[in-house]
């Protein structure tokens, strides 16, 4: 088969689609959707957002120096994309969404009620990169709806919460496992 050459771009798809909420008072919390997400390191836990500065939340996370990735399901996708599509300086994207704010235990942020799973952030550097800067942040507490984790073995199902990814211009769902972690090497 022959391979086709396209120009340059950001083709690293699907990745995870998440509202990632700012804001140490209530006159700026806010809701930002973000695709530019990821895992960067295991020990300590760290993670990144990558967020265009001329974004009201860059301004948010720059200055109080935390936030709260929240994951997204197929039944908040509505208000996930909506957040995305409207700037937190001109609205309050929770009473609007009517998703619903939570105390975190560390960060001075809000979570959201109705995200399977928050992850609390302290931002530890800000890479600026071109149209976005990075935000790498330890990963401060991790919060997961009881439903979804087995408390035994103390890991969380991520298949139960039909959860959202981005691919260049859609939402999809993620919720169909083809193998586990090592199982290329079951028969060796």
């Amino acid at each position: 088969m022959n391979k086709i050459i396209l120009p340059a771009s950001t083709m690293l798809f699907p990745v995870p689609t998440v509202m990632v909420t700012c804001g140490s008072n209530e006159t700026e919390h806010n809701i930002i959707t973000i695709a530019w997400t990821g895992t960067i390191c295991s020990e300590p836990p760290m993670c990144y957002v990558s967020i265009r500065p001329s974004r009201y939340s860059h301004g948010i996370i720059s200055k109080n120096k935390e936030f709260v990735i929240n994951l997204t399901t197929a039944k908040i996708a509505a208000a996930m994309d909506w957040c995305g599509m409207r700037s937190g300086n001109k609205y309050n994207k929770f009473s609007e969404t009517g998703l619903t704010k939570i105390p975190a235990k560390i960060v001075n942020v809000p979570m959201i009620m109705e995200s399977p799973v928050n992850i609390e952030c302290k931002v530890k550097n800000i890479l600026k990169l071109g149209t976005h800067d990075m935000f790498i942040a330890e990963v401060v507490a991790v919060h997961a709806n009881e439903d979804i984790v087995d408390i035994e073995n103390r890991k969380i199902d991520l298949t139960k919460s039909e959860l959202v990814c981005y691919s260049n211009t859609l939402y999809m769902q993620t919720d169909k496992i083809i193998g586990k972690h090592g199982f290329s090497l079951k028969n060796e």
